[in-house]
């Protein structure tokens, strides 16, 4: 058993190489991250953009002149 566990030992292989360094990495998730985070953040007040959603229409019914048919 010791002789196999010796000879699984030798036969391990290096590590491949990263092409950037681990903080690189970090920095590029974190540059994603933000660019996503910016794009969501432009999107905040969309729906007050629309004056049927904010309750401009005249529809007369409860709830904010929805059809009744959906």
């Amino acid at each position: 058993m010791s002789h196999m566990l010796a000879v699984l030992a030798a036969t391990e292989e290096e590590l491949a190489p990263l092409f950037m360094p681990p903080l690189a990495f970090a920095g590029l998730a974190l540059a994603v991250f933000a660019v996503l985070g910016f794009v969501v953040w432009s999107y905040r007040d969309v729906a007050n953009r629309h004056s049927r959603k904010t309750g401009g229409t005249t529809g007369g019914s409860a709830d904010g002149g929805h059809g009744a048919g959906h």
